[in-house]
């Protein structure tokens, strides 16, 4: 299979997601991840999938100390309490 086969398309976000038990996550997701999907809330409630990808995240724990980078983290849906985009965005 070329290269050119495995690409997609990819429109970055970046959003901060609440989590269940009070952390927080800050990083980027594909808004293009699924066709015809172009909004945030899209992403997080389509059943389609039941993780949320996030790269360039950055993990923190409820007292928001001692923030952990990782290039990706698979987030759970049914862990998330909110989920927003950064507003300085196009």
């Amino acid at each position: 299979m070329s290269s050119k086969a495995l690409k997609k398309e990819i429109e970055s976000r970046i959003v901060r997601i609440k989590m269940t038990d009070g952390s927080m996550v800050n990083g980027q997701v594909n808004i293009l991840r699924e066709p015809g999907h172009d909004r945030l809330s899209d992403l997080v409630v389509n059943n389609n999938e039941p993780f949320l990808v996030v790269f360039d995240a950055t993990f923190y724990d409820g007292k928001m100390d001692n923030p952990v980078k990782h290039k990706t983290i698979f987030i759970n849906k049914r862990h998330i309490v909110f989920a927003y985009p950064n507003e300085d965005q196009k």
